[in-house]
């Protein structure tokens, strides 16, 4: 199977095959993780319906490191998969970088009316959906919030900023996955 990625005015092509698990090197410089409950989610959800994986193949460069899907392999291990579909992207150093961001961006937004109105609540959780705290209720879901909520706390010098933001993105991460946070010598 051949596939094909255009970027620029060339054209970069990419062979999809299965390859065992323990072939694949996990990225060291992935900048995206899924933690916990969510990566629970994700091994159950490869679990129930591992012919996603062939909809969505783990991409990896020539040397069987991972470009894009470093979780789902993961999550493929987890589950006890020994042989997974791999792409394998022929990319310079640079394309490679701007794909590992680009493949982890999400461009759109939900639209949680039509999800609340056409799709089970129970399903749409269970297939790791995030969904906001109202999602269900009789009132209507504001998809933007009226203002971002802001937190200040002011540290005297660099070391106590320095020590404190290891915990603070350690709690962050862990209770309010997602949340965008600054943290500034003041």
């Amino acid at each position: 199977m051949e596939g094909l990625a255009q970027t620029s005015s060339r054209t970069i092509h990419g062979t999809t095959r299965n390859m065992k698990i323990t072939d694949i090197k996990l990225n060291p410089h992935n900048p995206r993780v899924i933690k916990d409950a969510k990566f629970k989610k994700l091994v159950q959800s490869i679990k129930e319906f591992p012919e996603m994986l062939n909809l969505r193949p783990i991409v990896i460069n020539p040397d069987g490191v991972v470009l894009g899907g470093n979780m789902r392999l993961r999550a493929c291990m987890e589950a006890g998969i020994e042989d997974v579909p791999v792409q394998v992207a022929h990319l310079t150093p640079e394309q490679e970088k701007e794909f590992i961001i680009k493949d982890n961006v999400g461009f759109g937004e939900w639209d949680w009316n039509q999800l609340a109105n056409e799709w089970e609540v129970e399903l749409l959780d269970h297939w790791g959906l995030d969904l906001p705290l109202e999602f269900g209720s009789s009132e209507p879901i504001d998809k933007e919030p009226t203002r971002n909520p802001i937190m200040k706390i002011t540290f005297d010098t660099p070391e106590q900023l320095q020590e404190a933001e290891i915990e603070f993105k350690e709690i962050i991460d862990r209770k309010y996955t997602g949340a965008f946070y600054t943290i500034n010598l003041g």
